[in-house]
Formats: C-alpha cells, sequence, structure tokens
C-alpha cells in the first residue's frame, strides 16, 4: 500500500498531469508493484518525461496534460532498461526544478 500511494503522490505531483488519479493508475500502480518496478525508477521516469514535455521550441502550441499513469509506462520501461549514471536523473530532475520555476 506505501508504494502504490508514493508512486500515486509522484505521480500527481508531476507537472504536467492533470492531478487526478483514476481506478486504472492504481491498478496500474499495484501492477509497478508486482513488476518490482523501484519506485527511484519511476520518480526517474516522471521526471524524464516531464522535462521532455516542457522542452518545446518556441511557439508549439501547448500539450494537453497528461491523464493516465500508462502515458509514463513507455518511460519507466526505458528508465528500467538503460544504465545511466545516477548523476544523469539528478541533472534531470535540477532541470525540472528550474522549469518548474519560470
Amino acid at each position: 500500500r506505501e508504494y502504490v500511494r508514493r508512486l500515486l503522490e509522484a505521480y500527481r505531483a508531476t507537472p504536467g498531469t492533470c492531478g487526478v488519479i483514476r481506478r486504472p493508475d492504481r491498478l496500474l500502480a499495484a501492477q509497478l508493484y508486482e513488476r518490482g518496478v523501484p519506485l527511484v525508477a519511476v520518480d526517474n521516469a516522471l521526471a524524464l518525461a516531464a522535462v521532455r514535455r516542457m522542452i518545446r521550441p518556441d511557439g508549439a502550441a501547448p500539450l494537453a496534460p497528461v491523464r493516465s499513469l500508462a502515458y509514463f509506462l513507455p518511460v519507466i520501461d526505458e528508465v528500467l532498461a538503460t544504465d545511466v549514471n545516477p548523476a544523469y536523473h539528478q541533472h534531470v530532475r535540477s532541470k525540472l526544478q528550474r522549469l518548474t520555476a519560470r
């Protein structure tokens, strides 16, 4: 339960999401727990996807809010499949902080 609660809270707080948790989001969070996906990997994926969505060309139309945790599944899988230095994920988090401070 703690895993699911923390994961859903991280999702809700991610910039670019609608901030609403639905039943399919709860089910997916439970599935990620059952798969043994570490929370840190989910946190890294949420930050990476948020930064990718925020870095847009000048004048680009705004993106609609993300309405489902499932949107992040490909990035979660990408984070799990790549072996990068943890400093990279810290850099992504710093970038996200700078972008959201604007």
